[in-house]
């Protein structure tokens, strides 16, 4: 049974952020590789690499003095966006443009994992995991709308959405279709199920993988206070999920009018490049999909936060707009 949100709680405050500015924009997802770096791509098809960044004073709200060394892991030639460390050292690398890469940062090499499902192109590949096997799910957004046009798809509510598994020597296969706006996908602790962020619905769809329940489709959560986008694990087996804004009763009113009136709105959206809103925030759940945490925060100078990873006491921010990264402690009184 889905775990149903209450939109109207109230939220712990997020701790105050500190910048990490980085040489490139739109460092859309983040994570943190075994020894600690923290890897993020940039929208000119660049994949860094940065030292662990300086701890700085609790509570600090500036930028992070001393900043990291960054390094040019891989240029894709694409639009990168959400990435996953692997074991043997490489990074998988979901492009926009290309599909799913696999990145070798000891010497830069790009190859391509899959770039088509089903005999079609594959566009808008968004977020993956990979399960111990070798196994890899991974989501594609839209199968209308590209990356530069990722609004008219929230809009328009088409539901073109595929959660795809890749298994090892396989080819990609649709699991999880009619998905509104597929994003964020994770892999429970023991493996039992993957969950998929359904950014155009506030919700996080499961998929079970194992047990009496094996390849049947639920929901994890529904009602999230905000459009829920990359997620990754944290302590605890945790999933902490980025929302990349609030909730909107005027886009739930139009979900809930005439196709050919969202397909309108989609469309002219398609020339609209509007700044997003000065409310950061993020969530943790349990694997029943109760909220643990639910940390917010207005930043005017840090907007439209895309991911979230717990690392050594501290949270790390990317975002698709801006050209920096950015992290807060871990607050002592949200602490579960």
């Amino acid at each position: 049974m889905a775990n149903t949100q209450e939109t109207n709680r109230i939220p712990l405050p997020m701790p105050p952020l500190r910048t990490v500015p980085l040489d490139g924009r739109g460092p859309e997802d983040v994570v943190v590789d075994a020894v600690g770096r923290v890897l993020t791509g940039v929208e000119d098809g660049r994949v860094l690499r940065l030292d662990a960044f300086p701890k700085g004073p609790q509570g600090a709200a500036d930028t992070v003095a001393g900043a990291p060394r960054t390094e040019v892991i891989a240029r894709t030639g694409g639009r990168p966006l959400g990435l996953e460390p692997l074991p043997d050292g490489g990074v998988l690398v979901c492009d926009a443009r290309r599909g799913l890469l696999r990145v070798d940062p000891s010497d830069g090499t790009v190859r391509t994992l899959a770039d088509t499902v089903d005999g079609a192109p594959l566009r808008f590949c968004s977020n993956a995991t990979a399960a111990a096997d070798g196994t890899v799910y991974f989501s594609v957004s839209s199968r209308r709308y590209p990356l530069d046009d990722w609004l008219g798809d929230i809009l328009e509510h088409s539901g073109t959405g595929q959660l795809v598994r890749l298994r090892p020597g396989g080819s990609p296969e649709v699991v999880l279709d009619g998905l509104q706006f597929a994003n964020g996908v994770a892999l429970a602790p023991d493996e039992s199920f993957v969950t998929v962020a359904e950014t155009g619905s506030r919700r996080l769809t499961r998929l079970w993988l194992t047990g009496p329940r094996a390849g049947r489709r639920d929901v994890l959560a529904d009602g999230l206070p905000g459009y829920p986008d990359n997620m990754s694990r944290g302590s605890g087996g945790l999933f902490w999920v980025a929302l990349a804004g609030p909730r909107s009763t005027s886009l739930e009113r139009l979900h809930r009018g005439k196709p050919a009136l969202r397909q309108a709105v989609g469309s002219v959206a398609r020339h609209v490049r509007p700044r997003p809103g000065p409310l950061v925030g993020v969530l943790a759940l349990d694997a029943s999909g109760r909220v643990v945490h639910d940390l917010r925060r207005r930043s005017p100078d840090y907007r439209m936060v895309t991911s979230v990873h717990e690392h050594d006491g501290h949270l790390i921010l990317g975002s698709l707009h801006e050209r920096a990264l950015a992290v807060c402690a871990f607050p002592p009184a949200s602490r579960g």
